[in-house]
């Protein structure tokens, strides 16, 4: 997986900042575990390059980058560091094209069509938004890369646990970057545990699963229909949208004119997000048949089925 998926798969980009480079790892560790094998360490303090070494070493699974990279210098002992990306606030030409040269992903700070059309004559495809909140936010992003096609945006700034997932409904969002679920003192005292658990909070809001209907499986459409009224008088829920496939009793329940997915029916899991829900789920053991699949016009996947059934159920994931 190439860092960009990789970035959009993981969706919330830890921005550390990080005083003492022997808390790096335990640090990482911590982020894990939470769900988020990744981090944007920033070069604001002298024990960034150091961190991002000791990281890179002990935790190779782990996307680790470095922030707030202003020259060419800083990007060179980045990169010796093993960092994988580079994120500046805004965009320097030189840093750019060293990073390009050097086979290393920049991710320029860009906030004015100026700078966006900059970075498209670099050749970049993805650029950081920052500050996001103070510079207009997601209005501000759709507005002003309504002109420029495929361009994405990784914003950080003032994005919170609140607001992320107002950028990351968006497709012009490749991830958010954050230090809500990092702050500097938690860091410092060694509250792993803290982070780990914020960390977790994140990554459920991101994904927002939630179960969507239950589908049963029937041995024609009049036994469909008869379960369907019979459903619809129990739970006073009515009889709605029917397809070809099944009658749907409220939004609840699909009753199926024949035998579907699963032994006795189907279980539908709704998701904010299909795709980013299936890389942290594989990432937990969940493992998916990818020939279920299917997509949206944008190539996102909209829905797809677990390999394991539940209990006579089968178990897909649904975009919400």
């Amino acid at each position: 997986m190439d860092i960009l998926k990789k970035i959009y798969h993981t969706g919330i980009i830890p921005v550390i900042k990080i005083n003492d480079a022997k808390n790096a790892v335990s640090l990482a560790n911590a982020l894990t575990e939470g769900g988020l094998a990744a981090a944007e360490v920033t070069f604001r303090t002298d024990a960034a390059a150091d961190a991002i070494r000791f990281i890179s070493k002990e935790c190779p699974s782990m996307l680790v980058g470095a922030g707030t990279v202003l020259t060419i210098e800083q990007a060179k002992r980045a990169k010796e560091a093993g960092a994988q990306f580079i994120v500046s606030p805004g965009i320097n030409p030189e840093v750019v094209r060293w990073c390009l040269e050097n086979d290393i992903l920049p991710l320029p700070g860009c906030t004015t069509p100026t700078e966006i059309e900059m970075a498209l004559s670099l050749g970049l495809k993805v650029v950081k938004f920052f500050p996001a909140e103070q510079s207009g936010g997601l209005d501000k992003i759709k507005a002003m890369s309504a002109p420029y096609g495929n361009i994405k945006f990784m914003p950080t700034g003032g994005i919170s646990l609140e607001n992320m997932n107002t950028y990351l409904d968006s497709n012009k969002i490749i991830a958010v970057g954050g230090s809500f679920m990092v702050k500097e003192s938690f860091i410092d005292e060694g509250n792993w545990a803290e982070i780990t658990r914020l960390t977790k909070n994140a990554v459920s809001s991101m994904l927002g699963l939630s179960i969507g209907h239950i589908g049963l499986n029937h041995e024609s459409e009049t036994d469909a229909m008869k379960t369907a009224e019979k459903f619809s008088l129990l739970t006073g829920l009515p009889i709605g949208r029917e397809s070809e496939k099944g009658i749907f009793v409220g939004s609840q329940f699909e009753i199926l004119k024949g035998k579907g997915p699963g032994r006795c029916g189907h279980i539908a899991i709704l998701t904010n997000n299909v795709d980013r829900s299936v890389y942290h789920l594989s990432l937990k053991g969940i493992s998916f048949q990818e020939e279920s699949a299917i997509y949206e016009k944008d190539g996102t996947i909209k829905c797809i089925y677990l390999q394991e059934e539940f209990g006579g159920f089968g178990i897909h994931l649904l975009k919400a």
